[in-house]
């Protein structure tokens, strides 16, 4: 068990350092899009298939999508909370917004669980995740549809900020598959996307940059991030189908394909639209 949660921590931490370089290279339209295909969750879902039976791994997955959806309020906060503390100081702001947003994860991911644990007695793991995307899709779409500036970053983040962000990253991979090894897996699958990349990213380009900048990041990194419930949708069939690592594979190139770039494409789209109006 413990190599498992370990291959899995260290690899989710590895990579998920990159979204904050990309976003302060190449600003939160490309960084916020292309840096959040799925990433930490392969580990996660390799880690759980080998704790698991496959009954629970379908459970967890289901999950997977609906935390998708807990992820983009939880960004959602971060676009439209900060305009309504005005007066306060940049640490205070940045500390009242972390709160808010924890805060609603954790109420919509409760809610999340609970809503799947009684769903699933009348549908399908696959027909849980379904809705999960499809209620992504209408947020992403809908904040993608008036895109704020997504100005690249003109300070660097610092290392210690990037070491952070990989290690609560790690963290929460980790606990994700101790959880399944214990048997809880709807846990397990809201805890897999628990928000460590989101939130490290809009915190340390929040402290480096301006707010501006992770405020401009987060309806791209909203709407990319719903790979990652394709991804997990997908892998329900794919792992069954090609084995787990060749599926992982495979969920992996077609989430990308058929979600990732398209997002770009319409961000990229409906910021042109704005941009000549």
């Amino acid at each position: 068990m413990l190599e498992q949660i370990l291959l899995a921590a260290i690899s989710a931490g590895l990579v998920a350092t990159l979204v904050t370089v990309l976003i302060e290279r190449y600003g939160g339209l490309v960084g916020g899009v292309i840096g959040t295909v799925p990433t930490t969750i392969i580990p996660a879902v390799i880690g759980m298939s080998l704790a698991q039976e496959n009954a629970d791994l379908m459970a967890s997955l289901s999950v997977v999508p609906l935390g998708m959806l807990a992820n983009a309020i939880f960004l959602s906060v971060w676009i439209y909370f900060p305009e309504m503390i005005p007066n306060l100081s940049s640490s205070k702001g940045l500390v009242a917004t972390i709160i808010v947003s924890l805060l609603i994860w954790s109420l919509v991911g409760t809610s999340a669980i609970l809503a799947v644990d009684e769903a699933r007695n009348s549908l399908s793991a696959q027909e849980i995740a379904i809705a999960g995307v499809a209620l992504t899709a209408v947020l992403g779409l809908s904040l993608g549809w008036k895109p704020r500036a997504t100005p690249p970053g003109t300070k660097k983040v610092s290392k210690s900020m990037l070491i952070t962000r990989g290690l609560m990253a790690a963290t929460a991979i980790g606990i994700s598959v101790w959880i399944a090894n214990l048997g809880y897996s709807l846990v397990a699958g809201l805890a897999s996307v628990f928000p460590a990349i989101f939130l490290t990213s809009m915190v340390a380009l929040w402290i480096s940059q301006e707010a501006s900048v992770p405020r401009g990041a987060a309806a791209p990194m909203l709407l990319g991030g719903g790979s990652v419930g394709v991804y997990a949708l997908l892998a329900m069939t794919t792992l069954d189908e090609f084995g787990l690592y060749t599926g992982s594979l495979v969920a992996w190139v077609v989430s990308v394909s058929c979600w990732s770039l398209p997002a770009y494409g319409y961000l990229r789209w409906r910021r042109s639209i704005v941009s000549e109006n």
